[in-house]
């Protein structure tokens, strides 16, 4: 699947309710799923790293969607950068 066919799949899905919690709330679920990501790396738990990697990708997706910010763009600008971006 490719990064922009994730995004349309999420809009489709969660477009509505999402835009209805907003930029700030759901910057507040992305980062609880950020937290579950950095206690299954300390765990060296595989396979709840799978899954928590899916979160922080979907809430991660979620949140540009709200924002009008399209991930594909974003990652060839990213690529395009020397070193990234600062």
């Amino acid at each position: 699947m490719t990064i922009k066919a994730f995004q349309a799949l999420i809009e489709t899905k969660y477009g509505k309710i999402d835009r209805e919690r907003g930029s700030e709330k759901t910057f507040l679920w992305l980062m609880e799923e950020v937290g579950e990501l950095a206690t299954a790396i300390a765990r060296d738990d595989h396979e709840n790293k799978v899954e928590e990697f899916g979160d922080v990708l979907g809430w991660l997706t979620t949140l540009a969607n709200i924002n009008g910010v399209d991930l594909t763009q974003a990652v060839e600008k990213y690529k395009e950068a020397e070193q990234g971006f600062k």
